[in-house]
């Protein structure tokens, strides 16, 4: 197996936060992908290899010019606009549905026109940790194009709940949406998120698209983020009609619970054919996890890379979220050997 990391995350350097004077506590931290490192590297699941740079193209096919335009200089407008460096952080007027038509002149508005999440914070880094965890992804898929079977992409920041013009939910640039999309070409791409969160971010880049297929398994967004977006009716639009599949779960869903789901949407790729299968791996469906409210064992993350393995598709797995440190790299092992022995 192919595995794409770069150190480069660390300059989202998220761990020890300060803002205003007080400790600003976020679950995305460095310690995540470190920790997923060192047990691949333990278990020796393949090549730890660096991203290839593949430049902002692949990106602005997924996202807005504007909003690429917005994350490559907020930090910096942000500090001439306080006179100080300091994390961004957008305001708590941002809308999330009903936004605004036009983006606005002013840069305070900005701030939460580019955003549907007031805690995620852009710091210095964050720009060139969001892109080569972009380029992370394109790497992966890159290799899988030219035959590989299967590249691990240890992406971080995450990605899937990035839109094409907002990020939110630890989210900046759709690592496996713009890894979808460079993969488009050469025929009908599946796209199975299995985080613990609905991926809204990937859902709306390819809601009316005709050779993309978006299964998701999460939690019933009416009791858990990201709340506006997973229900089971949203089916797609125009062209991409019927190729939207949500599975929104209850809290506490169990293995047996999980695997029954995770089988009707295989079920479904199976029928779509696809050329390739694009993953969106998110270990915080496991128990215990600090933000995530499932019971998924680490047996149960073994047997779902069991199941999705044996599609025999060649497949992108991209790392999305996942937040209880201490067993992030058991389960992610623990997932990612079903495709090592296939």
């Amino acid at each position: 197996m192919k595995i794409i990391y770069t150190d480069r995350h660390h300059h989202h350097a998220t761990d020890g936060l300060v803002v205003e004077g007080q400790p600003f506590v976020y679950k995305e931290t460095p310690a995540r992908a470190e920790a997923i490192l060192a047990a691949v590297q333990a278990a020796r699941l393949g090549l730890v290899t660096p991203p290839a740079d593949y430049g902002l193209a692949p990106l602005l096919a997924v996202h807005d010019a504007d909003y690429i335009a917005y994350m490559r200089t907020a930090y910096a407008q942000n500090a001439a606009y306080c006179g100080a460096t300091r994390p961004l952080l957008a305001g708590r007027n941002g809308v999330t549905l009903d936004r605004a038509p036009h983006c606005p002149a002013d840069f305070i508005s900005r701030r939460d026109y580019y955003t549907y999440d007031y805690e995620d914070p852009i710091l210095e880094g964050t720009w060139e940790a969001a892109y080569w965890s972009a380029q992370c992804a394109l790497t992966a898929a890159d290799f899988v194009r030219r035959g590989e079977p299967v590249a691990y992409a240890l992406c971080r920041p995450p990605g899937h709940h990035a839109m094409p013009d907002q990020y939110g939910g630890f989210c900046y640039l759709n690592n496996v949406a713009i890894a979808a999309r460079s993969m488009q070409a050469a025929g009908p791409v599946a796209i199975l998120d299995i985080d613990y969160h609905h991926g809204n971010g990937t859902q709306a880049i390819f809601y009316a698209d005709p050779a993309v297929l978006f299964c998701s398994l999460h939690a019933d967004p009416d009791v858990d983020y990201p709340f506006f977006w997973g229900r089971a009716d949203e089916h797609g639009e125009g062209p991409g009609t019927g190729l939207n599949h949500n599975w929104p779960l209850p809290l506490q869903t169990d293995d047996a619970l999980y695997l029954a789901a995770l089988d009707e949407a295989l079920n479904t790729i199976a029928d779509f054919t696809p050329r390739y299968l694009l993953i969106s791996l998110g270990l915080d469906a496991a128990v215990g996890d600090l933000i995530g409210k499932f019971h998924i064992t680490t047996a149960g993350f073994r047997e779902i890379g069991q199941q999705i393995a044996a599609l025999k598709l060649p497949t992108v797995i991209v790392q999305e979220g996942g937040y209880r440190v201490e067993t992030l790299g058991e389960n992610a092992t623990a997932f990612l050997r079903a495709f090592v022995a296939s």
